[in-house]
């Protein structure tokens, strides 16, 4: 495949989206594929997606920089908490922890994030952390309301009932720490065991 996207381009011009999305899918694609994200090399994402390496040098500072926007991308956003009652809204937020995802690369690429976080945290904690976040800060908007209507009690600690929302659900899809639980009706369990001991008194 010719890579045109390298050639010069008139000023103003808008960047190709089309080599964007080419350049992520190719990053996501080879890590499926078995490739440690140590391992893959920009030589490599560019030859998938069809374009130089210059190409991907004026998009990204470096493979870190490229891999923290393709990994980012694997987890589609959080569902918008409809507000009908803040139990639903937890529901649906916590359904969402360690769930399954459309994108099939998902339950192939995540796994092999966790190791790096160990073997390298300074590298790889923060990009875990931002793959997360955006669910984490749902949850504390739903907690927050519950709070304010007088549902939860005002001293909770909203970090650690985050935690405590979240944690189990990834620990067993993951690596299905307890074979004995449902996980058909487990988000909604759970959500009402946390609901049970932090509801306003």
């Amino acid at each position: 495949m010719t890579d045109t996207t390298d050639a010069p381009r008139a000023p103003g011009r808008p960047r190709s989206i089309h080599a964007d999305k080419a350049i992520l899918e190719a990053t996501l694609d080879l890590l499926a594929e078995g490739n440690s994200i140590e391992a893959l090399s920009i030589e490599a994402i560019a030859g998938r997606a069809g374009v130089g390496k210059a190409t991907i040098y004026r998009r990204w500072s470096g493979k870190e920089t490229l891999l923290h926007d393709a990994l980012c991308q694997l987890k589609p956003p959080p569902p918008e908490p409809l507000g009908r009652s803040v139990r639903e809204d937890l529901i649906a937020l916590v359904s969402c922890s360690g769930g399954h995802n459309p994108d099939a690369r998902v339950d192939r690429i995540v796994p092999c994030i966790l190791p790096l976080i160990k073997r390298s945290p300074e590298r790889w904690y923060q990009l875990y952390q931002d793959i997360v976040e955006p669910r984490r800060q749902r949850l504390r908007e739903v907690l927050r309301r519950g709070i304010a209507l007088g549902e939860i009690r005002a001293d909770l600690d909203i970090e650690l009932a985050v935690s405590l929302l979240t944690a189990p659900l990834v620990v067993q899809r993951l690596l299905c720490a307890n074979p004995d639980l449902d996980e058909h009706d487990l988000p909604t369990r759970l959500v009402d065991l946390v609901i049970a001991g932090i509801a306003a008194r």
